[in-house]
């Protein structure tokens, strides 16, 4: 069973939920928040203490300056901050899509915080050999949402990220949610951008006590996140990890996500 709590940081006040006991594993994206990540680590409590959480100015996390961008180093301050008030020297981390951005900028602000970083399926789009057009397409998405609304930007970004017409719903299905719709909003108009600008610190990444793995969905061969996860791994000279299903397996299926991300932690 979770326990909520709040903690006060520069300019917000995180939302943060605590599962299980054992080893710590914080489990964090962007925008996704704790909500999107419940099943996963209700299945990883079984044996792990589990944090999740609230990007700064998604869901539960508020913000001070609601028009503050959102960027990969403000969150990871955020999940340093986390590991400070629970009273943690160091924690495993499992990232997925703009929170393994998070997770990559954590490791080299906060050298020696994350003992194995999962960075799974990271939008590092400017270690793509069409970063430029990449860049062009992101800002023309960005352009949509000012222009044309939510809706119509979604539908461009799926597009762009190369999943079909049918995959194009809300993360927990069914029909939107005001601070679906909230959330939504703040991804394009405060994050998106910095997110996908966030170019990796190669030398950072693997000079230091931390292990840096890459995750790619088993069935993600399609989408633009699957190319920067090789480049990625690439870069940093080692192998990627295959999980359950596409972009978001944990949200398909968490037992066997969960399974295979105990493999990999323990490997």
């Amino acid at each position: 069973m979770a326990t909520s709590h709040t903690l006060d940081v520069p300019g917000a006040h995180l939302h943060y939920e605590l599962r299980g006991e054992g080893p710590l594993l914080l489990l964090t994206g962007a925008p996704m928040a704790a909500a999107h990540f419940a099943p996963l680590a209700d299945v990883l409590a079984r044996d792990l203490t589990v944090v999740t959480h609230d990007p700064r100015g998604i869901a539960g996390s508020r913000l001070d300056d609601p028009e503050q961008d959102s960027t990969p180093e403000l969150r990871a301050d955020d999940l340093a901050a986390l590991l400070d008030v629970l009273g943690a020297e160091s924690a495993d981390v499992f990232g997925s899509s703009g929170g393994a951005v998070t997770g990559l900028a954590l490791v080299a602000r906060h050298p020696g915080r994350v003992r194995t970083l999962v960075a799974h399926e990271p939008p590092v789009l400017e270690l793509l050999p069409d970063a430029a057009e990449q860049r062009a397409a992101t800002e023309a998405l960005i352009a949509t949402f000012h222009r044309d609304g939510l809706g119509a930007a979604f539908q461009q970004f799926m597009a762009n990220a190369g999943f079909d017409d049918d995959e194009a719903g809300p993360p927990t299905g069914g029909p939107p949610s005001e601070q679906d719709l909230a959330d939504g909003a703040r991804f394009f108009a405060h994050e998106l951008r910095g997110t996908t600008r966030f170019v990796p610190d190669i030398a950072a990444l693997t000079s230091g006590a931390t292990r840096v793995v890459v995750g790619i969905g088993a069935t993600s061969g399609g989408l633009v996140t699957y190319r920067t996860s090789v480049a990625l791994a690439e870069r940093l000279g080692t192998p990627p990890a295959e999980f359950p299903g596409d972009h978001g397996g944990f949200l398909t299926d968490p037992e066997a996500f969960a399974g295979t991300l105990r493999q990999v932690l323990a490997a």
